[in-house]
């Protein structure tokens, strides 16, 4: 199982509270994890990638074991702790302003 932490605002969209727990197949990689996430909750559909493209929206990032893996692209194979659910996912909303 694979441990999801949302922010506020998405947990409260998808009507859950804390860690939501998904079954993932391994590989485990930020595509199948939000694949994953979006079939058990399709409220969320749109909100953390975009839907034609599939692309993570410019304000979300997502951390792996304290890391900024934004970046890394939606079929980075995730460590070992994040597959084996010792490690939550992390999807996080990012500051902006002015």
């Amino acid at each position: 199982m694979i441990r999801v932490i949302l922010p506020y605002h998405l947990r409260t969209l998808a009507r859950v509270e804390g860690e939501i727990e998904l079954e993932v197949a391994k590989p485990a990689t930020p595509k199948s994890i939000l694949d994953a996430l979006e079939t058990n909750y399709p409220t969320l559909r749109g909100t953390i990638r975009e839907h034609d493209t599939q692309k993570r929206r410019p304000l979300v990032r997502f951390f792996a074991c304290g890391e900024d893996i934004s970046h890394a692209g939606a079929d980075l194979a995730l460590p070992e702790d994040i597959a084996e659910g010792r490690e939550p996912f992390i999807v996080m909303g990012a500051i902006a302003g002015g």
